[in-house]
């Protein structure tokens, strides 16, 4: 028992240091690739290359001024950006990075659970997050950030159903919720290639729930300064800001689980190919950022209630009868 505590706790640490690091460089990452598309330089000064820019922007950050605007609610507005982080941590307790590896002289899974109900548990934290946003837009006692955590809360709850809907094409391929079978499933060919049409839905979905461009009307600085989390500084910004760029990584390793994969690969070690899918999913996002202007709300709202829910109802049924 001990040391099944032991080897659980480890896990936890090395995969909460790995995420964290990761989300870190992913900014930029980002930072670069824009720089790149709109034909200027990233950040080149801190560091080699600029490698230590991450470090310099989180000392920048954690010593900025920590307030909270007159007539907010303290309790609430404290909560929502804990909220928000913890839920975007959670999911990672469920998504296999790896088969079982050998390691010192015992065999090692390289994730930390095999949920029969995995995917039941990362569409409810996903659900559940969006709280966050809603309570953090609702407690600074701000028109702009009020709409902000309205707009979030009616984009999320939208394309929450399509991604399910989504997914569910996936379970029936699969025969389980659980992630690792789900992968395992795939060893003798990706879903992405038996549903190509879940996969894009999936995907645009993502792209709405993660409030990335040219769907993050919840932030739109053009008309809401920042959205949900204007009235946000000093750490508790810095939760909202770490939680946007894991959810693109969670998005991407959901992706690859369901969608490419997992880890199967020839050559690599399983791990590394499971890092270098979510890595090109994460850079597409940004590609697109770079590319594709905002849409408007009526655009947004009539994308995922109009086109997205029905094109992924009819791709449900289609897959069943198909099964049968």
């Amino acid at each position: 028992m001990t040391a099944v505590v032991v080897e659980a706790v480890v896990k936890s640490a090395v995969l909460l240091a790995v995420l964290l690091t990761a989300t870190a460089y992913e900014v930029l990452l980002e930072r670069k690739l824009l720089g790149r598309f709109q034909v200027r330089y990233g950040p080149n000064r801190v560091g080699p290359w600029g490698l230590l820019q991450p470090l310099a922007d989180g000392i920048k950050l954690l010593t900025k001024e920590d307030f909270a605007p007159a007539g907010a609610d303290r309790v609430v507005y404290v909560t929502a950006p804990v909220l928000l982080m913890t839920t975007a941590l959670f999911v990672y307790a469920v998504i296999p990075f790896g088969p079982e590896v050998e390691l010192f002289g015992r065999r090692v899974s390289l994730y930390l659970a095999d949920v029969n109900t995995a995917l039941l548990l990362v569409l409810g934290a996903s659900s559940i997050g969006v709280y966050g946003l809603i309570l953090g837009g609702w407690s600074s006692n701000s028109k702009y950030s009020l709409l902000g955590g309205l707009r979030s809360s009616a984009q999320v709850i939208s394309y929450e159903l399509s991604l399910a809907l989504a997914v569910l094409a996936v379970v029936l391929e699969a025969g389980s919720l659980s992630l690792v079978r789900i992968v395992q499933a795939q060893e003798s060919g990706w879903f992405v290639v038996r549903q190509p049409v879940a996969f894009l839905v999936f995907f645009l979905s993502a792209l709405a729930e993660t409030n990335r461009a040219p769907f993050d009307l919840p932030e739109a600085e053009q008309e809401l300064v920042a959205g949900y989390q204007t009235e946000y500084g000093g750490f508790k910004f810095v939760m909202f800001y770490i939680a946007e760029y894991v959810a693109m990584i969670t998005q991407g390793a959901l992706a690859a689980t369901l969608f490419l994969g997992g880890w199967h690969g020839p050559v690599l070690p399983p791990v590394v190919w499971f890092g270098v899918k979510v890595l090109a999913f994460v850079v597409v996002l940004i590609w697109i950022r770079a590319t594709v202007p905002r849409v408007r709300y009526d655009q947004l709202m009539g994308l995922g209630w109009k086109v997205l829910i029905p094109v992924a109802l009819a791709n449900l049924l289609v897959s069943a009868v198909l099964l049968l």
